[in-house]
């Protein structure tokens, strides 16, 4: 059907041949030469888009316009004047114009107006699939190489940035075939992080950072005697999910933006007490075994003495710092409300570092509850999701409030990501094995070999032996662990879930950034 427009001029009879150009490539015109006509065709006849004079006898183009959208508040408008001062140009930006052209108009500049306005989405939507189709085709190249750590850093974030590309355009169907070579990615990802495993936990100085090098590498260096550093940690944030806040936080920020990997289990117990101890999961409980037997019955309670193992960290470091290190765990909105009113009196302190839980208990939430699984469906609207919460969050009003700081430093990350679970691996174990979804410690662990990575030898993967029989499996790609017992329930429970504690890109290459205020 073709476009209808309408163009509203006091001289309407000196652009007869705009007029013709516009019918000739298909658009139907209409014209009005004030005001108040203008706004009787609007409301009779509706329009996809209107070319207005900013200056006419009467009716002037500021008060059309406003009348317009008061009829159809999402019409685009273009507004044509011969005035080009600053502040007719915020009134009328303020208006909520689409655009502004400046007489005398060419006829180029109006086809262009057209195309932006009508054609903009279907243009960019062939550029995106003729990219792509390119892309497709190099990614699957490269994926036939001996990729380095580095190299798969930059092959996940090709994969991410087209994954939100094509959130905008649903209509090309590209979606099935990109979710096609990131399952295939993650399948040689998971064949690389075990062939390499076990040397990068054993480097002293390693090209790609583990969860054990965040506070010495990331942190540390930022602390001085005359400024304040917010350590950051989002539980569970996914690369794409951390890309929708950073385009929030670009207003306020410059980013800088670097990668790291997770160590295994890509589980917060170990990830996260990794961050702030600087250990691997065996040094840890050679140093720590309170903390670490403490918390086996309850693996999260692992997780209540990272305040103090970060000071033991920066004891080990060397570092005093006065007044002394403060750690905040936001676990609900009413505290994170509460510690983003008093967030001023932290910045007194050296160090401060915040763990922020709602990723988490999202990803946890989407598992359990049908409405959320509603909500967000699928990984581009589990982005929108977050987005949305991240507008609205303590968290975002707090790096604002930080943004407008002197001598504040922010440094924020995660601990893991998530993968969307898909494909259902049946194990057997012991009544005494734990019962995570994507990994599993106990006795007697049989699982299929090409969907998990099967930990023998506990200490070749720095994790702690609970007896002399125990055994880790990590599932790979997007499978979950399902036992024999009540196996089809809890294979359709747990299918399409957001889970972590596996070895896929999404939950072990982490973004760490810098915020730098503008």
């Amino acid at each position: 059907m073709a476009k209808k427009i309408l163009w509203v001029d006091d001289e309407i009879d000196l652009l007869r041949a705009h007029l013709r150009l516009l019918e000739q490539k298909g658009y139907t015109v209409d014209t009005a030469t004030n005001g108040k006509d203008a706004v009787e065709l609007v409301r009779q006849k509706g329009y996809d888009l209107v070319f207005l004079d900013e200056m006419m006898p009467g009716m002037g183009g500021l008060k059309t316009l406003a009348e317009m959208k008061e009829i159809l508040p999402t019409m685009p408008v273009v507004m044509v004047t011969k005035s080009e001062t600053e502040t007719l140009m915020e009134e009328a930006i303020g208006s909520k114009i689409t655009d502004y052209l400046t007489k005398p108009v060419n006829p180029s500049q109006i086809l262009l107006a057209c195309k932006k306005i009508f054609e903009t989405k279907k243009i960019t939507g062939e550029f995106v699939s003729r990219d792509y189709a390119k892309e497709f085709q190099n990614i699957s190249a490269t994926l036939t190489t001996d990729l380095d750590a580095n190299g798969w850093i930059d092959l996940y974030i090709k994969l991410t940035d087209w994954d939100m590309e094509i959130d905008n355009h649903p209509e090309l169907g590209l979606r099935q075939t990109l979710s096609d070579q990131k399952r295939e990615s993650n399948m040689e990802f998971g064949k690389f992080v075990e062939r390499n495993y076990r040397d990068w936990i054993n480097q002293l100085n390693r090209k790609t950072p583990l969860s054990i090098d965040v506070v010495e590498r990331y942190v540390l260096p930022e602390i001085g005697e005359r400024t304040s550093v917010f350590f950051f940690v989002i539980d569970c944030l996914r690369l794409d999910q951390w890309l929708v806040m950073e385009r929030l936080l670009s207003e306020y920020f410059t980013i800088e933006k670097d990668y790291y990997f997770s160590i295994l289990p890509t589980a917060t117990p170990y990830s996260r007490n990794g961050i702030f101890s600087g250990l691997f999961p065996i040094d840890l409980e050679k140093r720590f075994p309170e903390i670490w037997q403490a918390g086996e019955d309850d693996e999260y309670s692992r997780n209540r003495n990272e305040h103090l193992l970060l000071d033991k960290l920066l004891e080990r470091k060397r570092i005093q710092l006065k007044p002394e290190s403060k750690y905040v765990k936001i676990l609900d909105v009413e505290f994170g409300r509460q510690f983003e009113n008093n967030l001023l009196s932290y910045a007194q302190n050296r160090l401060t570092a915040v763990v922020v839980n709602f990723i988490d208990m999202l990803a946890h939430g989407r598992s359990d509850s049908p409405l959320l699984k509603e909500i967000a469906p699928d990984e581009a609207a589990y982005r929108s999701l977050t987005r949305s919460w991240f507008q609205h969050s303590s968290l975002f009003s707090m790096l604002i409030t930080l943004s407008r700081q002197k001598n504040v430093k922010i440094v924020l990350t995660t601990d893991h990501g998530s993968v969307r679970c898909l494909r259902g691996s049946k194990i057997i174990g012991d009544r005494e094995a734990s019962t995570n979804l994507r990994y599993k410690f106990g006795r007697n662990l049989k699982v299929d070999d090409r969907q998990a990575i099967f930990v023998k030898n506990p200490e070749d993967f720095k994790l702690p032996r609970n007896s002399v029989t125990t055994n880790y499996v990590m599932a790979k790609e997007d499978f979950y662990f399902v036992y024999p017992t009540d196996y089809h329930k809890y294979l359709n429970q747990y299918r399409d879930s957001f889970q972590h504690g596996g070895i896929s890109m999404e939950e072990i290459i982490l973004p760490i950034v810098k915020l730098k205020a503008k």
